[in-house]
């Protein structure tokens, strides 16, 4: 008969229960998302997130128990939801620096493309370059920093002897030795971050310029600018606002880091910063991982030749790779 039911055979039960995915659909947001996650920089903007929620919500839970301790509702003004979540928050700042041990790996990489890969002008160039020094100078700094604070290195480097690269010789320890100060560290790591998010404000300015260029010369052509082309400048502009976002979030970051009694007195502050620049940078990143549809011909039209260098499409490689180190050990 046409309305009777199959009969549930093993093979049948076993497609029911250990296949059930096959009556889930694919999903293009879950491709985007494990691709977005299967990168270092994507999944460290997820823990970014995660971490500075995580540090806005521990001292409102802190609040409210002592406000429900102080109205009888609670036997002691403690949250112990506080307690885990505090935990779990220096695992995550913890594990995003540890992860950034190999964070000089791009900065080379980053450094040779750009002397083969110049940029449009010589302003450009010169910032680019500042900026590839100061992580240069930053990141050795924090793994000093990290090695030290977990007591896996000493408080003294030790500067090899002159006979330790003479081959077929005896080397004695040298006697000189650079004292190592987890503060000291911590202070100029942030400092050479701080230049490099000061470079990038005015990298910034810069490919703006450069981007009201191109949209004006597009405009003068015989048939302007094609909708392809438009909706690349959107997309640029977009971008463009998301790194001002991300580095203005930064700054107060930085400058309060650099110094040693800060600007804030309250941590919540820092932490909002935090947060906007974790959401800003995720939803940039996001946005650049979307995979393109391909452009049909439609789309494109000819333009006359122009003499002008076109502003690049930026994409700051360092955007929330780079954090500060906790400075709250010191």
């Amino acid at each position: 008969m046409a309305g009777q039911s199959k009969p549930l055979t093993l093979a049948r039960l076993e497609d029911l229960t250990l296949g059930s995915f096959a009556l889930v659909q694919p999903s293009e947001t879950l491709d985007h998302l494990v691709r977005f996650l299967s990168t270092w920089s994507g999944s460290d903007k997820l823990f970014m997130i995660i971490q500075y929620t995580v540090k806005l919500l521990v001292p409102f839970l802190r609040w409210r128990a002592r406000m429900q301790h102080g109205a009888g509702l609670r036997k002691a003004p403690l949250s112990v939801s506080a307690d885990r979540l505090g935990k779990f928050g220096d695992i995550i700042s913890d594990a995003r620096m540890l992860f950034r041990l190999w964070g000089l790996l791009p900065i080379f990489q980053w450094m040779i493309a750009m002397e083969r890969n110049p940029a449009p002008t010589r302003k450009l160039r010169t910032i680019e370059r500042l900026q590839g020094w100061s992580m240069l100078a930053y990141y050795p700094l924090e793994h000093l920093y990290y090695l030290l604070s977990h007591s896996l290195i000493s408080d003294k480097l030790t500067l090899p002897s002159i006979t330790a690269f003479v081959p077929f010789m005896r080397t004695r320890p040298s006697s000189k030795q650079i004292p190592l100060k987890l503060g000291t560290l911590g202070l100029w790591s942030t400092r050479f971050w701080a230049a490099y998010v000061v470079l990038q404000l005015a990298h910034l300015k810069e490919d703006s310029k450069l981007l009201s260029l191109r949209e004006r010369t597009l405009s003068k052509t015989k048939t302007g600018a094609s909708a392809a082309e438009k909706e690349e400048i959107s997309k640029r502009k977009k971008a463009l606002v998301s790194e001002l976002i991300v580095n203005l979030a930064y700054l107060p970051l930085t400058i309060h880091w650099s110094t040693e009694k800060g600007i804030f007195e309250n941590d919540v502050w820092l932490n909002i910063c935090g947060l906007i620049a974790g959401i800003a940078s995720w939803k940039s990143g996001w946005e650049a991982t979307a995979l393109k549809p391909a452009p049909s011909l439609a789309d494109v039209t000819p333009t006359e030749p122009s003499g002008e260098k076109l502003a690049p499409h930026v994409d700051d490689i360092l955007k929330d790779v780079i954090e500060a180190p906790s400075l709250d050990e010191m």
